[in-house]
């Protein structure tokens, strides 16, 4: 092998050498640390954000948005309002609350329950039903829960076949006593249990209730400013006071100078729309029994987002006391809505007053 060819030869086995040994790596003892004038530039991709999906279904009575569709018929129940029946239980799940006088100067509440899914939470005290207490609760198409009733309120129970829970008459099973208060301010139930009666009584349960008008503004800004209110009923022990908070939207409730609470979670009740209406009263009887026009309409007026609205009720021809202004149905906040139904003598006015803090 001449000298030329052997000098070939041992080039290539050192240049095979060294590429295996570049290829194996080694064990990184010897390695120097590589340096590239490369710029990596930072990703500029970002994590995107997936906006919530818009619940499907409006409440027809607060416009809430919901999961699923409440196509529940309504229950209104004959909340005791005395004294010594406070703090109530469940007033917080309902979607409207009225709160009218009954005899004595006292006031009576009626809860309107549709879209909630607390049905096993308590309710009451439950009281007796009277017929213009039947005619608010008939107006949601509902079906009636109360313990007792006036002579005339039994009449149109009973000859006008409505549907309705007695706990005196018809359906004791579907109430309870409790021990920790006396009778007659411990009387409760739940939906759960009135459901189960009207069910059991074969009242019609898919009977939808008629919608509000809703609207996120309402009908304030034609309003003026209002945040402390108080509607003053016959006794001061069951004068109300609300106090608007704008942080949340809400007017948060007193009674008789004090917080009114649910017993169930010791909330204070609140609502986003305030409605007092002006009707004519009459005093039946002896014993104070009432009768209520909820028939001609009338001066009203609506709080709502800390303003006072000017505005009048009416019997529509669905038959709900719908509020209007130049005879159009004003809009709601979406929210739970309480009405107030005072008399109109002496005066309207003078049962309501309103101030700007």
């Amino acid at each position: 092998m001449n000298k030329r060819i052997r000098i070939l030869a041992v080039s290539l086995l050192l240049s095979l050498i060294l590429f295996i040994t570049a290829c194996s790596g080694g064990d990184g003892a010897n390695e120097s640390p590589q340096h590239s004038n490369e710029t990596i530039e930072p990703s500029m991709e970002t994590e995107s954000v997936t906006e919530p999906t818009p619940l499907p279904y409006d409440a027809p009575l607060t416009g809430l948005k919901l999961e699923q569709a409440a196509t529940a018929r309504p229950i209104v129940v004959m909340i005791n309002n005395f004294a010594a029946a406070r703090p109530q239980s469940g007033l917080t799940n309902a979607d409207v609350i009225w709160e009218v006088l009954a005899e004595g100067g006292i006031t009576r509440l009626v809860a309107v329950f549709q879209s909630t899914s607390a049905v096993a939470d308590t309710i009451g005290p439950i009281r007796s039903i009277r017929p213009y207490l039947i005619d608010i609760g008939d107006s949601f198409g509902a079906v009636l829960a109360h313990a007792g009733a006036s002579n005339d309120g039994y009449a149109i129970l009973q000859r006008q076949g409505k549907p309705y829970l007695d706990e005196i008459s018809n359906a004791g099973s579907y109430f309870w006593r409790s021990k920790d208060r006396k009778a007659p301010h411990n009387l409760y139930s739940s939906l759960e249990k009135l459901r189960e009666g009207a069910e059991k009584k074969k009242y019609s349960m898919d009977k939808q209730a008629l919608p509000y008008t809703f609207a996120e503004t309402g009908v304030a800004e034609i309003g003026v400013p209002a945040n402390d209110i108080t509607i003053n009923f016959l006794l001061k022990n069951y004068n109300v006071g609300y106090k608007y908070e704008s942080a949340t939207g809400l007017y948060k409730r007193s009674i008789g100078d004090n917080p009114h609470i649910d017993l169930n979670n010791n909330e204070q009740l609140s609502a986003t729309n305030l409605v007092v209406l002006g009707a004519d009263h009459q005093t039946l009887d002896n014993e104070g029994r009432l009768a209520v026009d909820l028939d001609k309409g009338g001066k009203a007026i609506l709080f709502q987002r800390g303003k006072a609205v000017e505005a009048e009720w009416v019997r529509a021809p669905d038959g709900m006391i719908r509020i209007v202004i130049n005879g159009a149905e004003v809009s709601f906040v979406p929210g739970k809505t309480f009405f107030h139904i005072v008399p109109n003598k002496p005066t309207f006015e003078g049962h309501v007053v309103w101030v700007q803090l």
